[in-house]
């Protein structure tokens, strides 16, 4: 396999960017500040880190034009040097090439469709109805289930289920262990069962769409809709452990991290960022444009963009227990306060 170089020049010319040194320096990786070699590229988007530019060895470093001055080195100029500095690095990434046809060890059912073009690894699983599109790769171990679309070009990493009437888009990346289309957590209470009542259990009719460019995290569970779909967006980003509830619509551009939850009927909007661990409780409504940090829990629809948290923040576990002890007593004090400005008001 050939190593992959480019030229500063070529790079400032691929991706519209002005430079500042040395045109004809051959980069072939990248690297951080303080960590890369001369033939490797860099960034700086974080004044966090302005102290490491003055001492790096990058052979070139993404920067603003502010930072210039201040670069020991060559510079490419970018308005935002992380989207820049990610859009480069992309050009180093070698995927291995996943050839056309289907592995001996895969099963595919009769009346499942696949492309000529596609790549079904080994041990696949491809069921009735099941329709896979130009380019599509699906990796070791995914299960495709029936009445499933696996859009053009999208990949499945490994282990990946579709469970039933799940519609994938364009260019999706699934990555291992997620599962998409299992049952909502669907329940009524029937008290008549017995002495004691019983769980009676909802049939799940419904189905998921995701839509063009979306990327979903190792482990995460999307459950299809309890009678209509759960709802994906184009361009949607899921971390890891993440799990999406029936009925469940996000809107499109809306990146989540590791861990956090949604549950069933909420609907966050576009350009929406919801921080790790964080929830939100069903039935809720969030507008576009809402962060929500992270260990927050949702509790009333967000009607406005903007940045909303809750919970404590970390202290000294002895101030804690102190202030947790006095948690207990805020609705007296609260009335305690009411009645004395109550009682000032009438003075």
């Amino acid at each position: 396999m050939s190593a992959i170089h480019y030229t500063v020049a070529e790079l400032a010319e691929r991706f519209d960017l002005a430079f500042n040194g040395d045109g004809t320096r051959i980069i072939s990786g990248v690297g951080t500040l303080a960590g890369a070699s001369p033939g490797q590229l860099s960034f700086l988007a974080n004044s966090k880190y302005t102290g490491q530019l003055a001492a790096t060895r990058a052979g070139v470093v993404v920067l603003r034009t502010e930072d210039l001055a201040d670069c020991p080195t060559t510079a490419l100029i970018a308005r935002d040097p992380y989207v820049t500095y990610a859009r480069i690095a992309t050009l180093f990434e070698r995927m291995p090439a996943a050839p056309p046809g289907v592995h001996p060890s895969a099963v595919i059912a009769p009346g499942a469709r696949i492309s000529d073009s596609a790549s079904i690894g080994p041990c696949c699983v491809v069921e009735d109805g099941a329709v896979i599109e130009d380019g599509v790769v699906l990796g070791p171990h995914c299960i495709v289930g029936e009445q499933c679309t696996v859009g053009a070009h999208s990949r499945l990493v490994g282990r990946v289920t579709l469970v039933t009437r799940v519609t994938l888009g364009r260019r999706v990346l699934v990555h291992p262990g997620a599962v998409i289309g299992s049952d909502g957590f669907g329940l009524a209470f029937d008290r008549d069962v017995s002495d004691h009542g019983g769980w009676v259990k909802l049939p799940q009719l419904g189905g998921v769409r995701i839509g063009d460019d979306c990327e979903i995290g190792a482990n995460t569970t999307i459950d299809r809709g309890a009678l209509e779909d759960t709802v994906l967006e184009e361009d949607v980003r899921l971390d890891n452990q993440i799990q999406i509830a029936h009925n469940v619509h996000i809107g499109a551009h809306t990146a989540m991290a590791g861990c956090a939850a949604v549950a069933g009927s909420a609907k966050i909007g576009r350009y929406c960022m919801i921080g790790g661990n964080a929830g939100v409780l069903g039935h809720l409504e969030l507008a576009d444009r809402v962060t929500i940090t992270a260990k927050s829990l949702v509790t009333r629809s967000i009607r406005e963009p903007g940045e909303y948290s809750s919970g404590v923040p970390l202290q000294d576990n002895l101030q804690w227990r102190k202030n947790a002890a006095r948690f207990k007593h805020l609705d007296e004090y609260a009335r305690r306060l009411s009645a004395l400005e109550k009682d000032s008001n009438n003075e």
